[in-house]
């Protein structure tokens, strides 16, 4: 990979998820009056090319605090969520992950984040 200027994700200027979307989409190039949405599909759609295609390096600074923030509490909140908003959400699916996040067998939603960028090549990932 060559190597790119770094950019910095401050895990301080966030605590929660909403933050983290508005967090690391303020560092991509995007169309001035275009905001993409605060899920992880779209943020795994935007990492395609919202960096540009060259390498990057992206540096989480304070990235455990985020592994806190966006731990446990945080990712039984959002399946709860899902399951009671209903549709057009996956009830079955958001329960069976609850049920596993709760067991301490699922993933949180730190990890499900940085799965997302180990999943682009063109991302280095380093977190502080």
């Amino acid at each position: 990979m060559n190597k790119a200027s770094p950019i910095t994700l401050n895990g301080l200027n966030f605590h929660d998820m909403d933050g983290f979307y508005t967090a690391i989409y303020s560092m991509m190039h995007l169309y001035e009056d275009w905001k993409p949405a605060h899920s992880l599909d779209a943020l795994n759609d935007m990492l395609y090319s919202g960096f540009g295609k060259e390498p990057v390096q992206l540096v989480w600074e304070h990235s455990e605090k985020s592994r806190t923030d966006l731990g446990l509490q945080a990712t039984r909140d959002f399946y709860q969520h899902k399951i009671n908003q209903g549709k057009p959400y996956n009830i079955n699916w958001a329960a069976k992950q609850l049920e596993a996040v709760n067991s301490r067998e699922g993933a949180t939603l730190f990890d499900i984040i940085v799965e997302i960028f180990h999943s682009h090549p063109h991302i280095e990932l380093v977190l502080l």
